[in-house]
């Protein structure tokens, strides 16, 4: 098999990010259509000031997820063909992992919103907490302890 050129492992490695982030942008896409309309609900009146905080701690995040998670695109066509692959695939890595950061607030603030609407707040704190946690778990414990695994072999 021939070695794989720098210019190919670059090509391969934007392709696999790009592929990451549609999936990502999808669900970001959903979330932040679903808290555009929210406030136009006929409920929206009723939330309480904690409730319009999370609100808008979740709109935010997922407006800043959106705008990262599209951001590689732009700056692929501010590159392209320039001979600045190394430099594309490394922004594109840091704004798809800001862009998950900012999901997971989005996500979790979402889940404290609605939650927090339909039970004791309490309640709505542990259920928030045990999100957060899981995502945490899911997108940062589990991807740092596969990495670490896979140096130990």
């Amino acid at each position: 098999m021939a070695r794989e050129t720098e210019k190919k492992r670059l090509e391969r490695n934007f392709t696999d990010e790009l592929r990451e982030l549609r999936v990502a942008q999808t669900g970001v896409q959903i979330l932040f259509a679903f808290l555009l309309t929210l406030p136009f609900t006929a409920g929206f009146p009723r939330v309480t000031p904690f409730q319009r905080g999370a609100y808008l701690v979740a709109l935010v995040s997922a407006g800043a997820a959106t705008a990262l998670i599209i951001a590689p695109v732009a700056l692929h066509a501010a590159l392209f063909r320039r001979g600045r692959k190394s430099e594309l695939v490394r922004y594109a890595h840091r704004l798809s992992s800001g862009a998950l950061g900012f999901l997971l607030i989005a996500m979790a603030s979402a889940v404290l919103l609605i939650t927090d609407f339909v039970l004791p707040r309490g309640a709505a704190l542990l259920l928030t907490g045990l999100t957060a946690v899981v995502l945490l778990l899911l997108w940062v414990g589990l991807p740092l302890a596969r990495r670490e695994w896979g140096r130990a072999r």
